[in-house]
Formats: structure tokens, sequence, C-alpha cells
């Protein structure tokens, strides 16, 4: 099971958060989460991949993928039950992870509004916009 989800008429706004809880894949390599107004407008794309112990977070915008921002901060494994908290601010989102450490990463896209929200390798139990 590699546990996919998508909402594609969320309202997520400035200053709201969203905590996501749910279990990484067994098989997995990583996994993903995707906030944006759409599949080629991703204003976060989340991405911890395990083979490179490390946390990739990027934009995308079209065809176009922004410049990677790294974080060496793994706290993620495969078959692992995981929450998170990401807060949409104006200029940056903000990651809390599972241990307490947080990521930032800057809004490239200035989007004011989110309404995509994609995961991957991830099989979500609960999730709460607030």
């Amino acid at each position: 099971m590699s546990g996919k989800f998508e909402i594609v008429n969320m309202d997520m706004k400035m200053g709201a958060s969203l905590k996501i809880k749910g279990k990484i894949a067994d098989s997995a390599n990583g996994f993903v989460i995707n906030l944006g107004q759409g599949t080629d407008k991703l204003n976060l794309h989340f991405n911890p991949r395990f083979g490179e112990s490390t946390i990739v977070c990027n934009s995308r915008d079209g065809n176009s993928w922004g410049a990677e921002q790294r974080d060496s901060h793994m706290c993620f494994s495969p078959g692992s039950e995981v929450k998170l908290i990401v807060t949409f601010e104006n200029n940056e989102f903000k990651v809390k992870l599972p241990d307490g450490h947080q990521l930032t990463f800057p809004n490239r896209l200035g989007h004011s509004h989110l309404s995509y929200l994609g995961v991957q390798n991830f099989i979500v139990s609960s999730f709460k916009l607030e």
C-alpha cells in the first residue's frame, strides 16, 4: 500500500495550520506532502528521502522546480506513525516535525490561498485545518 491522498478544493488561508497524522508506508524510500493550487503550482513540496537522510523542500511553478532546500534533520523512518503541523504564514511555511524540530520554507509563489493538498507514501489517519 503506497498511500496516496488528494484534496483539490481545500480552503487554506494565511495564518492557518494543517495538522496531519498518519503512517509512512512500510516499503517507502520517502514520502511527500504537497501544498499549493494544483499539481503544477506547488507552494510547498515537503519530501523526506530516507536513502539520502535528508528532507527536501521545494516549490513548483508549471514545469519549473525551484532550488531545493535541504535539511539533514531526519526523524522519520518507513512504517512509523507521525504527526506534522504545517503553518502557512505570509512569506513562509513552518513545518513542525514529530520530534519538535521546525523547518521553514519561503512562500516563493506568493499565493495567499491554497486549495491543493497531495500526499504520497503516507497513509493519512487524520488531518485538521485550523
